[in-house]
């Protein structure tokens, strides 16, 4: 009995309905549209149900702060610390 068989087919088609039932299975297809639905809005990132997106979402800018020549000199120092403890 091979997967091209209707007969295995249709034996495996009435155990999924005796074990999941019709009710079940006919809440799949809305369930499975619904989740991907929210993947779609996710990958896009609107939170709105609508689509829109929030005023206050377009006009921010975000912009990393320089880093300091303090700590430009303590990343050197302890870069050649580590460094002198490899070589040995």
């Amino acid at each position: 009995m091979g997967f091209d068989s209707i007969w295995h087919w249709l034996i495996l088609l009435v155990i999924v309905l005796v074990l999941f039932g019709t009710s079940k299975l006919t809440k799949i297809g809305p369930d499975l549209g619904n989740a991907v639905r929210g993947f779609k809005k996710a990958l896009h990132g609107n939170d709105d149900e609508d689509g829109k997106p929030t005023p206050a979402a377009g006009n921010e800018t975000l912009q990393a702060d320089p880093p300091a020549a303090a700590s430009a000199q303590h990343q050197e120092a302890r870069d050649s610390a580590e460094s002198k403890h490899a070589s040995e």
